[in-house]
């Protein structure tokens, strides 16, 4: 897999890099997948993975060229505030929505449990 940028442009409002990208993935054939795409870049641009996200991958119809759109962000707290919520998702590291999604699965501590009430009969 070559991942190859040809356009990058800085949005200083957002304070992002705009990505355009290219990947040859004629020896893994399939489409690459998101998190593989995401570390290439991260690597490319020198900065760490967590501030890069894929907004779009999509290989043309009978080639092994993919393209696509990502954005780099200054910090995490910066992407969090701007990409959509899906976007981030996708962006995610499966072992880290399955830890995720337990921690949220996990009912608060209960209270006290209450006393059944007797009747006289």
């Amino acid at each position: 897999m070559k991942v190859t940028i040809t356009q990058q442009q800085y949005n200083p409002l957002l304070k992002r890099k705009e990505i355009a990208f290219e990947v040859d993935h004629k020896q893994t054939k399939g489409t690459p997948a998101r998190l593989d795409v995401r570390n290439a870049l991260a690597e490319m641009l020198k900065t760490k993975p967590e501030v890069v996200y894929v907004k779009r991958i999509a290989t043309k119809t009978g080639t092994m060229i993919a393209t696509g759109e990502a954005n780099a962000y200054d910090t995490v707290e910066q992407a969090t505030v701007i990409e959509p919520k899906y976007i981030i998702e996708r962006n995610t590291p499966k072992e880290k929505k399955e830890t995720e999604e337990k921690a949220e699965a996990q009912p608060p501590p209960a209270e006290k449990p209450e006393q059944p009430v007797k009747e006289e009969g």
